[in-house]
């Protein structure tokens, strides 16, 4: 079999109970670009600031596709800065940005205490909701790649696709198990 007159080594096939679709080239296998905004808000998010400026960076950043479907571009109405967080419940106001029936890119600025210390790292998140078209959770699975591949240094991932997946546990599991993780967000997490 052959894909575009190649060697189908070459390829991905995802297939579905109706049909096979072969995509090529896997880091821009969906064809959609990524806007310099998003590396922008990647490199604001990263920053660590102090003083008075605290409340001005970063605690999500959301993105999305572009109307036109052509590229990734920041969710500017979901994102939130730790300001808009204040004392309430941080992970419940993180997740309700993330639309349970739309795909969406995110990246959480995520504090924790480990056993070792206190911890401060980036989440990437894909949400691609079981609600969600086929069509836009194969774009967002295929583009996923491409769009890591700009946001250098990401430890964690976080995948939300069925409503369980949105409980603070499923986090706890990808920062190291209840075992290594004490509290997240400061709430404190059951042993």
């Amino acid at each position: 079999m052959e894909c575009e007159g190649r060697k189908l080594s070459n390829c991905i096939v995802i297939t579905s109970a109706c049909f096979v679709i072969i995509l090529s080239h896997v880091t821009q296998a969906s064809g959609v670009a990524i806007s310099d905004e998003v590396v922008d808000h990647y490199n604001a998010i990263r920053v660590r600031q102090t003083g008075t400026e605290v409340g001005q960076r970063f605690k999500l950043v959301v993105m999305c596709l572009s109307k036109d479907r052509k590229s990734i571009v920041v969710d500017v109405e979901n994102c939130l800065k730790v300001k808009d967080v204040g004392n309430s419940d941080v992970l419940k106001k993180i997740l309700s940005k993330l639309p349970t029936n739309e795909c969406r890119y995110a990246l959480y600025d995520c504090s924790y205490v480990s056993m070792e210390s206190v911890k401060e790292d980036l989440v990437f998140i894909l949400s691609a909701p079981e609600t969600a078209s086929l069509k836009s959770r194969m774009v967002y699975a295929s583009s996923k790649a491409a769009l890591k591949a700009k946001m250098p240094g990401l430890k964690f991932e976080w995948q939300i696709n069925e409503p369980a997946d949105r409980e603070a546990s499923c986090l706890v599991e990808k920062l190291g198990g209840r075992v290594m993780v004490k509290s997240l967000e400061g709430i404190s997490v059951d042993q």
